[in-house]
Parts: structure tokens; sequence; C-alpha cells
């Protein structure tokens, strides 16, 4: 069978195991094999769910238990967040950490530990987690909170499916009175106004910056940054909005760094104002990419990758500088590039943020991009940032592990429950976790 990660660039044939609601039938499976990896909904853009043998979760997806009074809602991990998002926006809630799409499953906002517009805030999903259940590499099941298997949690969280199959989980959703947002757009000149404007609109619970990595000169850095928070209107009249797909995949030339130029451009001069205001919906907010299915296939049948990296603060502003500096001289400029604020760094060993600026880029892969990405690596290593694992597919392990300090609690806890004997990634065995 067939499945692809979503930056479509490793291809290969798997040996993957449905797993839907039988626990025996999966103990079994675990057991019977070694190098086998769980599997979501697909969305991760390189190799972290991907290996010879995949057990496919994505079935596993029955809601258990919401108690209202507290809003803690118990789900199976195949659930995605749009499922949740359909169910409990038209009743006042919704997800308190979420990512740019809705599209994943729990289990996998789990492992990845995903983070939002609102890390700066609130954290990463895992501050929203009371507690799930885990099946080991022995097919034991136990439950993983901060009180109990507390080293099990923190593992798990940002572990990327290699401590075990997660089966189910409780999290917390945040009351809303709107499925609307109040947004601002505030239009920068270069890098110093958008760092400066993410201070400015810093007590804003949600914002994030689409920038302009072609630009050059004064003009580096130049941000379209949108800040927002829910309205109070009481309108919970949620509906999805259709989708346009695209319908195959793009010619390699017509993504080039013309192309890149001109979009980036474009997109940048669409704002007229410093300041727009505007209500928009929850999906226009939080997901817009969400509205065009299979968008991965504008770059083509060799794929992508998304490149997304995180500085400390006081290094965020000389680094990123650096960074898009030598990513628009190499003139590989990307469609899409996001900046972040991040808040405090968090207990689990191999979770992403720390605080600090950070930037996701997509490159289309073709002749000299990984070239350019390894020379990034150096300027990140240089400024003693990181590399997210949920976005990356060539990395080296030299370089992932010289940004987390806490990995080699990660390995003695896989080293202890044995699990690298049993679950494995075409990543941890690239990087070595």
């Amino acid at each position: 069978m067939n499945l692809h990660p979503w930056g479509n660039y490793s291809k290969a044939t798997y040996d993957v195991h449905k797993f839907e609601q039988d626990l025996g039938l999966l103990k079994q499976i675990v057991t019977a094999n070694q190098d086998i990896i769980p599997f979501g909904n697909g969305r991760s853009y390189g190799d972290s769910a991907l290996n010879k043998k995949i057990i496919h979760a994505r079935w596993h997806h029955y809601f258990l238990d919401f108690d209202e009074r507290k809003g803690l809602l118990t789900v199976q991990s195949g659930v995605l967040l749009s499922e949740i998002l359909d169910i409990f926006v038209p009743r006042g809630w919704f997800l308190k950490i979420t990512p740019g799409t809705k599209f994943i499953t729990v289990g996998g906002a789990i492992a990845s530990d995903v983070h939002g517009k609102n890390h700066h805030k609130e954290g990463c999903f895992s501050e929203c987690l009371a507690k799930f259940s885990l099946m080991l590499a022995d097919g034991a099941i136990v439950g993983c909170s901060r009180d109990q298997n507390p080293e099990l949690f923190h593992a798990t969280c940002g572990g990327m499916g290699l401590t075990g199959v997660i089966l189910d989980a409780q999290i917390r959703l945040t009351k809303i009175k709107s499925q609307n947002i109040s947004q601002k757009t505030v239009k920068t000149k270069n890098l110093e106004e958008t760092f400066a404007a993410f201070e400015t609109y810093g007590n804003d619970p949600y914002s994030v910056a689409w920038i302009d990595c072609c630009s050059k000169g004064k003009h580096i850095g130049r941000s379209l940054l949108t800040a927002g928070d829910f309205c109070d209107d009481g309108d919970l009249a949620y509906q999805p909005k259709p989708n346009f797909s695209v319908p195959f995949y793009f010619p390699s030339f017509v993504l080039n760094k013309y192309s890149a130029s001109a979009f980036n451009w474009a997109y940048y001069h669409k704002v007229k104002e410093r300041i727009t205001r505007e209500t928009v919906d929850i999906d226009t907010f939080f997901y817009p990419l969400d509205a065009i299915q299979n968008w991965n296939r504008i770059y083509g049948r060799n794929g992508f990758t998304q490149y997304q990296f995180v500085l400390p603060k006081r290094e965020s502003f000389k680094g990123m500088e650096e960074i898009i500096c030598k990513i628009s001289e190499a003139g590989k400029g990307s469609f899409l590039a996001v900046l972040k604020l991040y808040g405090q760094a968090n207990a689990n060993y191999l979770s992403f943020p720390m605080e600090g600026y950070g930037l996701a880029l997509d490159f289309k892969v073709q002749k000299g991009v990984f070239e350019l990405l390894d020379k990034l690596d150096k300027i990140i290593l240089k400024y003693n940032g990181r590399i997210y694992l949920a976005k990356d597919v060539r990395v080296k392990k030299e370089v992932y592990e010289k940004g987390y300090p806490q990995i080699h609690k990660f390995w003695e806890i896989r080293k202890r429950y044995r699990m690298m004997e049993r679950y494995n990634s075409f990543q941890s065995q690239r990087v070595g976790i």
C-alpha cells in the first residue's frame, strides 16, 4: 500500500496494518513486528510516520465522553481536529491549542506536540492534555499524565510516535462566544518593524506573520502580521467551507524563483494600509490552507519539504536576518513563509518550541535545495536554535540532537521500555532517536 507524507517526497511501498477498535489485534500487530510506527492522517510533511511497517490508526476514531462543566473531551486518537470543531464550535467550544491545519488526528497532535498562533500565551498541545493511554512495546496499556507515569507523558508528547501507540486522550477545550475573529493586519517595511509589531501586539491571544523571504536590501523581512481574538457576538453557526481541490500535480517549471518573487510581491502589496481591521471566521483565520484540498500538489511530483526552526529570543533578530538574506541570495524563496513568536519551552523532552522567534518555509525539492538547507542548519546551530521534526525529511543526526538538551532523557526512556526494538520510523533511524 502506498502512503505518502504531506510533502510527497518520501515515497515507498509499506506493509500497512489497519487498526480500528480491537485492542487484542493491535497487541498482536505490535508484538509481532519490529520497526513499526503509528500513522494518523498523513499530514506530517516528512518521514516521521513512515517505515516499512505501519499501524494505520486513523479509524480508531470514536468520541467517548464530554464533561460540559469542565470542558474535558475524551476521544480516541484517530479523531480529527476538524471532527471536534464540527461538533463543538456550535456548542460554544474551541480547541485551546490548534495548529495551522485541522486535518490532523489527536494522536498526531500529541506525538508532534503541535502549536499554533497562541504559543506565546498558551504553549503547545500538551498544555491542554489531561491524560492519555498508550500501548507500549510489549503490548501493555498504561495511563499517562503529569502525575501518572510522568516520564512517559513527557517522552510521548513531542516523541513522534516512538514511545508507542496512543489510544485515547482527554483534552481541555476552551469556551467561546462566537465563530468569528476580530482580526487586524499590520503591514511592516522590514524585519525590524516586524519584530516590533510582534512585541506591540504581544497581548493579543493569537498572532502570526507572513514574511516576504524574496525581499532584499532595506526591505528584508517585510511582513504582514495578523493578530486577533474571538468576537463575543453570539454567532456560533459554524459551517465548514467547501474546499477547492488541486486536481493534479503542477509541472515542475511552474514554481521557480521568478514566480515565487512575483507571488511574494503581489501578496505583500495586496494590503494597502499600514493597519487594517476586519472580522473573519474560524477557518479563514486559523486554517487558510485547508480551503484548498491537495494544495501540496502545487509543488509537483518531486514534492517539497518544510523547513521550520526556532531561535532563542536574544539571538532571533540577528539570526533571522542572516537566514533570510541567505535564502534571498540563493534565489529559492518560499511561497509560504510563516514567522511566529514563541513562549517558554515546556518540560517535554523533544517538544520543539522555545522562547524566541521561529520561521517555517516551504521549499520545492529541486537541485541545490538540500545544500541550501545544510547551510541554514549551520546558521541555526550558530545561534543555538533547533529544527522541528514534524516538518523534516533531511536533517542530520548531529544537527538535530544539538538543539534538544533533554534528548538523553528520551533515549533513556526508549531503552528502558525496549521501544527501540519495536517503534521506529525512517526519521528516527536517520536522526538517531
